[in-house]
C-alpha cells in the first residue's frame, strides 16, 4: 500500500469500520450454503440500503447502487465488487478536468464560515508548491480581521506570497492587486480566499459576483476554478448547502474537509452524484500535508477494505 493510499484509508477510518462490519453481515449471508451463486436478494438489497444511507450516501446514490446489484448471481466478494463498481461510476461520470487557456490560474475559495475554508487555502497553497507550481494568496477576507492573520501563518508555513489588504478593504479591489503582482511575478495560481457566507445573504453573494468580474476583466476565462469547501461532518447537508452555492457562485469543483473525523464520509457519492461536481481534494487532518487530491479509486478502497 502506498504512503498516499495509506493516508486516505486512515482518513476513512472511522467510515470504513462501520461499512465493513455491517458488509461482513451481508457477504456471510450471501456465502452460506445455498446461496452461493443465487441472485441477490430482497434482504439483501434492504441491507444495502440500510448500510449506504447510514454512511450518508444519500437516497438517490443508495437507489441508483441498489438497481445495479439487484438480480445480479454474486457471492460475497462478488457483491462487493458490484457495490464498488457502481460507485465509481458515480464518480466517473463527473470527472472533468478545468481547463485553463489563459494564466495565471485563478481559483476562487468559496463556503460558509466553519469549514475549514481559510486553512484550506493554505494547505492547498502547500500542495501545489511542492507539486512544482508558485501559487501566490489573496486574502480577500478583508470582514474578519482573524481570517487574514490566520492566513498569513498558512502562507509563512507553506513559504509563498501572500497579498492582503487592511481589514474592511474592497475585497475585489484585494483580488485586483492580487493578480496584477502575481502576473508581475510570474506567480500561478493565484489562490483567492473569500469571506464565509451565506447563499441567502444578497450582498456577499453580489461581493463575490464583483471578484469574479474583476478577476475576470484581469484574465480572460478567469476564475477558471471556483472551489466549494464543504465541511463532510455535515453530511447531507453540505449537499443542500452546496446545490444552493452552485447557483450563486458557478461553483465548479468541491474540496471536503474533516474528512477524518466523521463516520459519515460516503457524502462525496452523494455530492458527485447529485450535485454532478466533481471532488477535487480532501481534507484529512489538522496539518499542512493534509490536504490531498481526491482520487475515486484509492476513495473506494478506503471505504471498502479488502478483508474478503
Amino acid at each position: 500500500m502506498t504512503g498516499f493510499l495509506s493516508r486516505i484509508r486512515d482518513g476513512l477510518s472511522r467510515t470504513a469500520q462501520q461499512i465493513v462490519e455491517r458488509f461482513d453481515e451481508i457477504v456471510r449471508r450471501a456465502d452460506e450454503p445455498g446461496q452461493r451463486g443465487r441472485p441477490v436478494d430482497v434482504e439483501t438489497v434492504e441491507a444495502l440500503e440500510e448500510l449506504l444511507i447510514s454512511a450518508d450516501i444519500g437516497m438517490a446514490a443508495a437507489s441508483r447502487i441498489l438497481a445495479a446489484v439487484k438480480g445480479q448471481r454474486s457471492d460475497g466478494p462478488g457483491l462487493r465488487d458490484l457495490v464498488k463498481r457502481e460507485i465509481r461510476s458515480v464518480f466517473a461520470a463527473v470527472d472533468r478536468p478545468v481547463v485553463v487557456a489563459h494564466h495565471p490560474k485563478v481559483t476562487l475559495v468559496v463556503g460558509v464560515n466553519g469549514t475549514g475554508k481559510t486553512t484550506t487555502v493554505g494547505k492547498l497553497a502547500n500542495l501545489l508548491k511542492n507539486e512544482g507550481h508558485t501559487p501566490l494568496i489573496c486574502a480577500a477576507d478583508t470582514f474578519r480581521a482573524a481570517a487574514v492573520e490566520q492566513l498569513e501563518i498558512w502562507a509563512k508555513r507553506a513559504g509563498v506570497d501572500i497579498v492582503r489588504a487592511r481589514a474592511g478593504s474592497d475585497p475585489a479591489a484585494v483580488v485586483f492587486d492580487a493578480i496584477t503582482s502575481g502576473k508581475a511575478k510570474g506567480r500561478d495560481p493565484i489562490l483567492i480566499d473569500t469571506a464565509g457566507r451565506l447563499h441567502t445573504r444578497a450582498n456577499l453573494m453580489g461581493e463575490l459576483e464583483k471578484i469574479r468580474r474583476i478577476a475576470s476583466r484581469e484574465v480572460p476565462g478567469a476564475p477558471q476554478e471556483v472551489l466549494l469547501v464543504l465541511d463532510a461532518t455535515v453530511g447531507q447537508n453540505g449537499v443542500a448547502q452546496a446545490r444552493e452555492f452552485m447557483n450563486a457562485a458557478g461553483v465548479t469543483g468541491i474540496v471536503l474537509t474533516k474528512l477524518d473525523g466523521t463516520a459519515k464520509g460516503g457524502v462525496a457519492v452523494a455530492i458527485a452524484h447529485d450535485l454532478k461536481l466533481p471532488i477535487r481534494y480532501v481534507g484529512i487532518g489538522e496539518g499542512i500535508d493534509d490536504l490531498v487530491p481526491f482520487d475515486a479509486q484509492e476513495y473506494v478502497d478506503g471505504l471498502f477494505e479488502d478483508k474478503w
